[in-house]
């Protein structure tokens, strides 16, 4: 780790850590995204910006990376390849290190066919191992894709995401092992409800030994409502929502009150879980809630640099 981010000072420090997500407006309105990252200052070490997230157009993850740098906050990009070759994407992450960005986060994306322009094509020039690849050549070996040398070296901390319910459940583990083989620096989980397979994994994360190579920060989502939570259950692919969380949500006369607390009794658990470095609050157009989810969780105070 060379960065020299926030993100990667708390890392390094031990401390558990805490980033948040942010999703950029549909819309120009640069406001919004300060707004949000403004009240969550305190309460999170590190800010995700979601790159055109579900493939819907919204406003650039780089763009809002930099408000979030001039406001002396730590932004996490994200970069898909779903929307770039790797001539463009070279030429973002110069852009976003130039801009002061320190942090980039890799995925493939979700196919252009589930956003609001289902006839775009899906570029995937390179996948998400092949990005992870590219970024730490360009970091540690100051060369591009194609071989040849950049004029002067970057500082990045390079991230990459993880889903510990999809099948094959087995490998998913090994999938791990190779992004950690490939490059990555730190990893966030998809979103955690079900405890007990999560546990599984981590068992197997564990033996293989890939918790000491990588800090992985697992995946939080408060849920506003029992239509959220169903719609979770039954429509994000790759998301485990179990019968009983459902049932919490359905029998509780405050639903976001009751989806808070899962969210807090959550991360409390994660908390005392061997190999796992902190945690990612995904509050989907929920923003103003993290301040309250990271006080009653106990995690403050934020470590300071």
């Amino acid at each position: 780790m060379i960065a020299g981010s926030n993100l990667e000072k708390v890392l390094k420090s031990g401390a558990f850590v805490v980033t948040g997500e942010l999703g950029p407006p549909k819309s120009a309105e640069g406001e919004k995204v300060e707004h949000h990252a403004e009240m969550m200052r305190e309460y999170v070490d590190a800010y995700n910006l979601t790159d055109n997230q579900t493939a819907i157009v919204r406003t650039s993850s780089i763009a809002c990376g930099a408000m979030l740098v001039h406001m002396g906050l730590d932004p996490i990009i994200q970069i898909t390849c779903r929307d770039r070759n790797r001539i463009a994407i070279q030429s973002d992450v110069l852009g976003a290190v130039a801009l002061g960005i320190k942090n980039i986060l890799c995925l493939q994306g979700d196919h252009a066919k589930f956003g609001n322009e289902p006839q775009a094509k899906n570029v995937n020039d390179i996948d998400s191992m092949q990005l992870i690849r590219m970024l730490k050549n360009m970091r540690d070996e100051q060369v591009f894709a194609g071989g040849e040398k950049l004029e002067a070296p970057i500082n990045i901390l390079i991230g990459a995401v993880e889903n510990p319910f999809a099948d094959p459940f087995e490998y998913r583990a090994y999938r791990l092992a190779k992004k950690v083989e490939a490059g990555i620096d730190f990893l966030q989980t998809q979103a955690i409800f079900d405890m007990e397979r999560f546990e599984r994994w981590m068992e197997k994360v564990r033996e293989l030994g890939i918790h000491k190579k990588v800090p992985i920060l697992a995946g939080v989502i408060p849920m506003k409502s029992l239509g959220a939570a169903r719609y979770m259950k039954n429509n994000v692919s790759g998301m485990i929502v179990p019968d009983e969380v459902l049932e919490r949500m359905k029998g509780a006369a405050n639903k976001k009150e009751e989806g808070i607390q899962i969210c807090v009794e959550t991360i409390e658990h994660l908390k005392n879980v061997e190999g796992v470095a902190g945690v990612h609050i995904m509050a989907v157009a929920w923003e103003e809630i993290v301040p309250e989810i990271v006080t009653r969780a106990g995690l403050l105070p934020r470590p300071k640099f």
